[in-house]
């Protein structure tokens, strides 16, 4: 079989969050799971995106089916999953994983539509493959290119502008709740990305005191002189909990941190006053049974989804713009990678050509020979310029059929009529 590229993973579209969450790599495993997969049956090379959007295996393999299933045997040993649970996952092969990866990283696929984060995302992933040694010349520049689509896209398009955010969506949801947000005290726990952004929007919004918390006190306090903020005790978080408006969670735990009693108690201390609770985690920090308490109004990443949804319609035509983009890089990337599919071939049959002129000229010298030294030298050349003539043709021909099935047909045609051995197969990606 021909080597592809494939992408198996499931993502917002595909799973609710509360699937996701389960599926979910840490960054702490990462690198164990690469060197799991790229010794497994059928993949030969392997990045792995996980995001709180996406956990998607970025494979390059000779046989996709058994690649597939070293990737659902990881799936089980790892998450111990179900067959109910494989129908969220989507197998994409060839052009259509190619379109994928590059739609992934130019954010056309991102449930804010331009989103910055998701380049870096996509970079911090090959750079963690490639230190782990489970990318080569294929995915390498599949990545590579993906990156420069992405560039492309928002430069030449205005996909990134007016981006409706996650961290935006979180002012709209508090403020449904609360009305305006002046003098409301935000809690954040966790010290990622997300956190940070959230709270710059909501103190534009008004938002008066802030407060960070995080358990490894260092970095709270660092997050929290960066934007002005107060760093406070991860220890004494109920305390902080009962006196908050907002709420914003985003932690790397790997299991909830607030349970239903927890919220419970926390609504009696506040007397149900309303509290605005939002998870940006995955998996969830907050168990989702917190927003049956009367008080709490818990949201999670399936209700940022909406919010940003709905306030995406303005950036459609820049998207179909971009769409365009990605759609003549991946035919151009393809037309490079076809040809070099047909390299071995080629090489192949200029060897067999040189070879058959080598036999004729020796032939030509038995019968007709000796020749002078200028003769000799105007035989080769004659020869070598047909052998350049023949082989030329003939690559060009291959490299430029638009179809993979006619540029299959053609190259085992070449094998057979100049008894060609099997040619190795293609180098595993296009020249830079």
């Amino acid at each position: 079989m021909e080597p592809t590229l494939a992408v198996i993973g499931l993502n917002f579209r595909t799973s609710p969050v509360a699937v996701r969450e389960r599926f979910w790599i840490s960054p702490a495993r990462r690198m164990e799971a690469l060197h799991q997969l790229v010794r497994s049956e059928g993949v030969e090379e392997v990045i792995v995106l996980a995001t709180c959007n996406r956990t998607e295996f970025l494979v390059w393999a000779r046989d996709v089916p058994t690649a597939a299933n070293s990737v659902l045997r990881f799936l089980t040993q790892e998450f111990q999953v179900k067959l109910c649970e494989w129908s969220h996952f989507y197998r994409l092969m060839d052009d259509v994983a190619l379109t994928h990866v590059f739609r992934v990283a130019s954010s056309l696929d991102s449930m804010v539509l331009g989103e910055p984060e998701i380049t870096g995302q996509v970079k911090e992933a090959w750079a963690l493959a490639q230190e782990a040694g489970t990318t080569g010349r294929f995915l390498d520049a599949v990545m590579q290119k993906a990156l420069t689509v992405s560039k492309r896209a928002r430069t030449e398009t205005a996909i990134g502008s007016s981006a409706v955010s996650i961290p935006y969506a979180c002012v709209e949801l508090s403020k449904n709740v609360l009305g305006e947000l002046a003098g409301r005290e935000v809690l954040l726990i966790g010290a990622g990305k997300m956190s940070e952004r959230a709270a710059h929007y909501l103190m534009k919004a008004g938002a008066g005191q802030v407060k960070v918390m995080n358990r490894t006190p260092a970095r709270g306090e660092e997050l929290a002189q960066k934007m002005g903020a107060t760093p406070v005790s991860y220890e004494d978080r109920f305390q902080h909990l009962k006196k908050a408006d907002i709420v914003v969670s985003s932690t790397a735990c790997p299991h909830v941190i607030l349970s239903r009693q927890d919220g419970e108690n926390i609504a009696r201390e506040r007397k149900h006053k309303p509290l605005v609770m939002i998870d940006v985690a995955v998996p969830r920090d907050i168990d989702p049974a917190v927003r049956e308490v009367e008080g709490i109004h818990l949201f999670d990443m399936d209700d940022l989804e909406h919010v940003v949804q709905r306030n995406a319609v303005g950036r459609q035509s820049a998207a179909e713009a971009a769409e365009r983009i990605v759609q003549a890089e991946v035919q151009g990337f393809r037309r490079k990678l076809m040809a070099e599919r047909v390299v071995p071939t080629i090489v192949a049959l200029r060897q067999r050509l040189d070879e058959l002129c080598r036999q004729e000229l020796d032939v030509l010298r038995q019968e007709f020979g000796p020749f002078t030294e200028d003769q000799d030298q105007a035989l080769t050349a004659l020869t070598t310029h047909i052998t350049q003539r023949i082989a030329s043709s003939l690559a060009r021909e291959l490299k430029e059929l638009p179809e993979r099935t006619e540029q299959d047909m053609l190259t085992a045609a070449v094998g057979r009529l100049f008894h060609l051995e099997k040619p190795s197969a293609a180098a595993a990606g296009p020249e830079n």
